[in-house]
């Protein structure tokens, strides 16, 4: 059966007309446009698309910040018969847009006017491109530069002289199997790889992920994540599409900062009733919420952790578990919500139910904190060459901890590196087989043969099955730290214990490629080392000072260890005998983060190869090494 997202938009359209479809801000107040009046703005604009010359399979590009353009924008290519290149507003460097604009032989490219000069930067090197549609109106345009609202005008002249039918065709057209878009992935290699997803890997994971969450069309979202991400695409508003149900985007701002700013805004004015996050943002909003919780004095504060203690006990890890006598404190956790809880989710609108995070593993403790406070932070698990979503806890069920319970339907293997398959309870690679595993990566053949054998995507991930029937994931299977006994272990829960609990570590990385023991990269906290330097008069200006830092830095690695406030968290064999200290952190900007604030392993091992080598002299083991005390000059 043909199910495209144009199927799956023809299909809302006819079912929910007069719903609102779309909320965005552009003045004082949010203006709801309804799912037959994106349908007319998707029609014009396809309709220019293909009177500007788009032929089906071209690809086109789409640069902005989220707004209802983006979305209408994507439609509209779907009805010219184009594939989108959906692009991050993140990406600075140059050359970085050049490669996914050349390598995916983009023709046409959409863009927001704050990202216009980006492409007016390298439009000399990209013969291809033909027209470049930008979506906010500008004062003069460069050759090939066209206004969106022309576009649609020529739309509307081409609907004159064409009949609804012959326009209609080139959508119609679209099978299954076709390509909706390319998203690149920010990779852990020198190239970024380009997932090409199909229109039913969409419309088939948009099922499978309903399968995990009921949405009716009384609902809303407030989508802060990029657009371009696979997770914003899908569980942002393909499946609020399906469902007749409304999508708001954060007010752009003149500059990232200040859209950033909106978001808390944006959500008071939109009232979500849920939103997809990352940890990172998540984080923000707790440390927010514990501000303005002491800003109101002592009372209040303990009032709030009292509570939190009561709320964060009665329910506990999981809804899976049986209350027991802990239905005792039931009039405690309705007191407690009403006198406190209720008052800090009106932060929120009032209406939000739950958050879903992904791109990264969600702290335990920060789970237990939302549930505290009303508002449960779900970790879900997904990746783009799976459309993204794989499982998820949801309000029926929840076990922090763990990814949830997977999509229907979706078969799953836990392979051991021989690809042989794991009973349940074992860890190995998790390996996937749907409706939403990719077509491969976009001319790469190799790496596609590499991930997609038979069907069945190698995620690269290391989980298992519980018992219980969830799935845990526990870091990354490719990048294990590997002992000269060929035991191995995932690096990063350890690495989020030590940046966790240590204020003076800021980014850490751990690296055992078969040696006798494991190193580690440490990004320190300068400004809090400084200021602990400062009790004992010393500065990072001295040698001396610089010689107690490192001293600092390597009594918060050994708390780990035997006799340390933390022994027995982590296995000893695994901790670092010995690190280097970096004078540079991780950034997006030197590629050593990628856009989901993932570290690229492969990057960092590349760049610091030399340091790594020596931690592994005798030199370079012993901790006052000059090479340590140059890096915190």
């Amino acid at each position: 059966m043909k199910k495209t997202l144009v199927d799956l938009f023809e299909d809302s359209v006819r079912k929910y007309p007069n719903n609102t479809f779309l909320l965005e801000k552009k003045g004082k107040e949010f203006a709801p446009t309804t799912y037959a009046q994106v349908k007319n703005e998707v029609y014009r604009l396809g309709a220019g698309l293909q009177a500007l010359g788009v032929k089906k399979g071209d690809t086109m590009a789409l640069l902005s910040e989220g707004r209802n353009l983006w979305i209408i924008g994507e439609l509209a290519m779907f009805y010219a018969g184009a594939v989108n290149v959906p692009l991050s507003v993140k990406l600075e460097e140059s050359n970085d847009l050049l490669f996914r604009l050349v390598h995916g032989d983009v023709k046409y490219i959409m863009v927001s006017g704050n990202q216009l000069p980006k492409l007016r930067q390298i439009k000399a090197q990209l013969p291809l491109v033909k027209n470049i549609i930008v979506f906010d109106k500008q004062e003069e345009y460069a050759e090939g530069e066209i206004y969106v609202e022309d576009v649609m005008a020529m739309g509307d002249e081409f609907l004159k002289k064409t009949s609804m039918d012959e326009f209609l065709s080139v959508a119609n057209s679209i099978n299954n199997d076709d390509y909706a878009t390319i998203t690149y992935t920010s990779g852990t290699t020198a190239d970024p790889k380009g997932v090409v997803l199909t229109h039913r890997n969409y419309t088939a994971n948009v099922e499978q992920a309903l399968t995990l969450v009921n949405i009716d069309e009384t609902w809303r979202t407030l989508i802060i994540l990029p657009l371009d991400h696979c997770f914003a695409h899908v569980v942002g508003f393909y499946i609020m599409m399906s469902r007749g149900a409304t999508v708001a985007t954060v007010q752009v701002g003149r500059n990232p900062l200040e859209t950033l700013k909106n978001i808390p805004v944006n959500i008071r004015e939109v009232r979500p009733h849920f939103i997809l996050s990352v940890p990172a943002l998540a984080k923000t909003f707790k440390k927010n919420i514990e501000q303005a919780i002491r800003a109101k004095g002592k009372t209040t504060l303990r009032l709030f952790n009292i509570g939190l203690a009561v709320r964060q006990l009665y329910f506990g890890d999981s809804n899976l578990d049986s209350k027991g006598w802990k239905h005792l404190l039931r009039p405690l956790v309705a007191l407690f919500d009403k006198v406190i809880f209720s008052k800090v989710r009106q932060n929120f609108g009032g209406e939000l139910r739950f958050f879903i995070g992904g791109g990264a593993l969600l702290d335990k403790d920060l789970q237990k904190f939302y549930v505290g406070i009303g508002i449960p932070m779900y970790q879900g698990y997904g990746l783009s060459e799976a459309t993204p979503v794989i499982s998820s806890n949801g309000p029926d069920l929840y076990r922090f901890g763990s990814s949830g319970k997977l999509v229907k339907p979706i078969e799953i293997t836990i392979c051991d590196a021989d690809g042989k398959e794991l009973p349940v309870g074992e860890m190995g690679e998790i390996v996937v087989k749907g409706e939403n595993v990719m077509a491969g990566y976009w001319k790469n053949p190799e790496s596609t043969a590499e991930t997609v054998k038979n069907g069945r995507l190698y995620t690269g991930d290391l989980g298992y099955m519980s018992h219980e029937g969830l799935l845990y994931v526990k870091g990354r299977f490719k990048s294990l730290l590997i002992s000269s006994d060929g035991e191995k272990y995932s690096p990063e829960g350890i690495e989020e214990a030590l940046v966790e609990k240590s204020c003076y570590i800021d980014q850490v990385m751990l690296y055992n490629n078969q040696s006798a023991y494991t190193v580690a990269l440490v990004v320190p906290n300068r400004e809090q080392l400084s200021r602990k330097l400062k009790e004992g008069g010393l500065s990072l200006n001295t040698e001396e000072g610089r010689k107690a830092a490192l001293q600092k830095l390597e009594s918060e690695l050994n708390k780990f260890k035997r006799g340390g406030e933390y022994e027995g968290m982590f296995p000893e064999r695994w901790l670092p005998s010995c690190f280097a200290v970096l004078a540079e952190p991780f950034t997006e900007q030197n590629k050593m983060i990628n856009s989901t604030m993932k570290m690229v392993r492969g990057r960092i091992e590349k760049a610091y190869e030399d340091r790594i080598k020596y931690l592994y002299t005798a030199e370079g083991k012993t901790l006052l090494n000059q090479q340590n005390i140059d890096a915190l000059r």
